[in-house]
């Protein structure tokens, strides 16, 4: 991520930090090319060996506390006001800027809820309450969640514009799997074209190999984050794809489904068109209904009722998750009111926060229905970042 952005991240953050009434955000860390915590990609850039505190407060100071040999970089990085540098601990600054400041809440990167805002170990916890002993500041220190989940979610025009242009070269390969499918090619054959794609083009890939891209075909196929099996695709087959790519630091996320004709067919056969049809319109009913302020249960709601209510059994996962840095981004999501989901399905929602949708469900004989586009939520209701599939995806070879 450039450091423009950081920037424009960390001045976000600060009215965040205003509107939630936070008076100070702490991110600790230490060796962090071993162990980073996620929330150094947004607001800091640079990596950091000794114990470091990059300060953020509400009236707008920016504060990094860090080994003294690694003071020029984040000098010239430009994204905190004050560099502090340190040579045998970090307390005796720590405690002097903290008191100095004196504010009545911190909050520090741990969350039940969100991994993104999970980032401080439980030994630099510990370390940082001994930093702290003796002083009323142990008690001031609450979960960095809202803001982090606030300031991962909320995408600035630069961010969105990234993202944006990461949907279209990744819709670009699904036209080139479009034209390279046929009977007889294997599950890893599909894969490996993609792979090969992406290593030419020079761009990541937005989830572990193993499975980006996850490609089915037929009936009964392997779960939804299984890698690509040696299954070969035949004729009346359902094919899927889950793809995404990193471009600049920023991730896509996919799924298109293509239908391979028999030989009598001149059109897919009944089932496959209306599997097809009820995750599309699963999928516009909950854009039709996605603006700031409604909570991701409801959303999950629309589309889960939608199918079961035409025979279908329900899927076994969220309805959808925010994207951004990382593929599982924010804190809200579009989950349903399950335990594992903790309180994120039920979040409300806010403008600049970029999800998937993605129904699935089974076709029985001929493999899985699913879609997955991109939104983002606006003023008053949300765009689709993804040019939506609206037809199903005939290969007639």
């Amino acid at each position: 991520m450039s450091f423009e952005i950081i920037k424009e991240k960390t001045n976000q953050a600060v009215e965040i930090l205003k509107e939630k009434n936070i008076d100070m955000w702490i991110t600790f860390v230490r060796e962090t090319g071993a162990l980073k915590d996620p929330a150094m990609d947004i607001t800091v850039g640079n990596s950091s060996t000794w114990q470091s505190a990059f300060i953020i407060t509400n009236d707008g100071d920016k504060t990094a506390i860090v080994g003294q040999m690694e003071l020029e970089n984040f000098v010239a990085a430009d994204v905190y006001k004050n560099v502090i540098g340190y040579v045998k601990s970090i307390r005796e600054p720590l405690v002097e800027y903290i008191t100095k400041k004196n504010p009545k809440n911190i909050v520090i990167n741990y969350s039940k809820n969100s991994v993104l805002a999970d980032g401080l170990t439980f030994g630099m916890y510990q370390i940082l309450l001994d930093h702290l002993k003796g002083t009323d500041f142990v008690n001031r220190l609450i979960s960095a969640e809202e803001v982090i989940s606030a300031l991962r979610g909320r995408k600035s025009k630069a961010e969105l514009a990234l993202m944006k242009q990461a949907a279209d070269e990744t819709l670009k390969i699904f036209d080139m799997v479009t034209r390279y499918i046929k009977p007889g090619l294997s599950e890893l054959d599909i894969a490996n074209y993609v792979k090969s794609v992406v290593e030419e083009k020079g761009y990541q890939f937005a989830w572990e190999e193993t499975h980006c891209p996850a490609v089915f075909t037929g009936p009964d196929p392997a779960g939804p984050h299984s890698g690509p099996t040696e299954r070969k695709i035949e004729k009346g087959h359902m094919i899927n794809m889950d793809f995404g790519i990193k471009l600049n630091g920023y991730c896509s996320d996919i799924q298109r489904t293509w239908y391979v004709l028999n030989d009598n067919e001149t059109a897919a056969p009944e089932p496959v068109q209306k599997g097809f049809e009820v995750i599309r319109d699963a999928i516009q009913m909950v854009a039709d209904a996605l603006k700031p302020g409604v909570k991701g249960v409801e959303m999950d709601d629309i589309a889960r009722n939608y199918i079961t209510q035409h025979g279908y059994e329900e899927y076994p996962h969220g309805l959808g998750h925010q994207l951004g840095r990382s593929v599982h981004d924010g804190g809200a999501g579009l989950f349903p009111r399950w335990e594992k989901y903790g309180n994120t399905p039920f979040m409300p929602l806010e403008e600049g926060q970029i999800f998937t949708i993605e129904p699935r469900l089974p076709v029985k004989g001929y493999g899985v229905s699913t879609i997955e586009e991109e939104v983002v939520l606006t003023k008053d209701g949300c765009e689709f970042i993804t040019k939506p599939q609206k037809e199903l995806i005939i290969i007639s070879r």
